[in-house]
């Protein structure tokens, strides 16, 4: 009994840190990824105000909550605003983006930091863990920064250099594409369409080929297996040849012997029988045409 007790004690001590490790694993892939620091006349927040913001960006595959984590732009105070726990809207779907506003009024609400940006000189930004030690992201904005030009990543949540973003995009990507590259691939060297005809209709009919093999190999395999175990059900001896036909000679003894077999009683009525039966028909003197007005007359 005590060993099932430790057993059962040790699976879920093991399951808990298998969901802590996966849980810290999402959080890692949250990632700073655009921030503006000078709002002249662009997007607002939920009070109709202009203010500095910062981009957070999942890039798991799985939704990721905020809850309990820490921004700051302070190095010697990791844990300057912690974003609040039971929050639904701290829950982060995958590939999405998250934007929290540095208007120092975090009585407005989740999303609202306790600190400004200051657009005199740089800004340092750090995104630390729940357990406000794990430095997770940070990045420093160089002083000069212009109204309404973003600072962040060209592609979203990537590894790479910072730069400024003449195309500022609050919750949404920071490269838009215009375009799709494998449609102008297709329109450069397939502009007629005709190598992607030939390949679909190939890439059909080798299917369709290869299905037949396999049905095919499928079927002969499967009566091989039935005449095997015919032959073995029948002592290993080998069926008779049928392919060559009967002679006349012995269909006409099988007929002879079937008919001398049978008694009388179970031949039809008909054996052998010729009836011949008088059909009577009657006329009627109104339809009959020997009553007909074309009679002659008998003088």
């Amino acid at each position: 009994m005590n060993r099932r007790r430790y057993g059962t004690a040790f699976a879920m001590l093991l399951m808990l840190s298998c969901a802590f490790f996966v849980q810290g694993q999402r959080t890692i892939s949250v990632r700073l990824n655009e921030i503006l620091v000078i709002n002249e006349d662009n997007f607002v927040d939920d009070y109709g105000v202009r203010s500095g913001w910062i981009e957070l960006y999942n890039s798991s595959p799985a939704t990721v909550n905020l809850g309990g984590c820490f921004l700051t732009n302070d190095k010697s105070d990791k844990t300057k605003y912690m974003i609040p726990k039971g929050d639904v809207l701290t829950k982060i779907p995958p590939r999405q983006h998250v934007l929290f506003w540095a208007d120092n009024k975090a009585s407005r609400g989740t999303f609202h930091l306790n600190f400004v940006l200051n657009p005199d000189k740089e800004n340092y930004i750090a995104f630390y863990d729940a357990d406000g030690k794990t430095l997770i992201n940070e990045v420093t904005i160089p002083a000069g920064q212009r109204a309404d030009v973003s600072y962040g990543l060209v592609r979203d949540g990537k590894e790479g250099p910072w730069e400024s973003l003449a195309k500022v995009t609050p919750s949404s990507n920071n490269e838009i594409l215009n375009s799709n590259e494998k449609i102008e691939n297709f329109q450069t060297n397939d502009a007629w369409g005709i190598g992607m005809t030939v390949t679909a209709m190939g890439v059909v009919f080798i299917g369709l080929l290869l299905l037949f093999l396999a049905f095919k190999y499928v079927g002969l395999t499967a009566i091989k297996a039935g005449l095997r175990r015919s032959r073995k059900a029948g002592g290993g001896k080998e069926d008779a040849k049928t392919d060559e036909p009967a002679s006349g000679e012995v269909y006409a003894a099988i007929f002879t012997a079937l008919y001398e077999v049978t008694d009388e009683d179970s031949h039809d009525l008909e054996n052998m029988v010729l009836t011949i039966h008088k059909v009577a028909r009657n006329y009627s003197p109104w339809n009959s045409k020997i009553y007909g007005l074309r009679e002659m007359i008998r003088k």
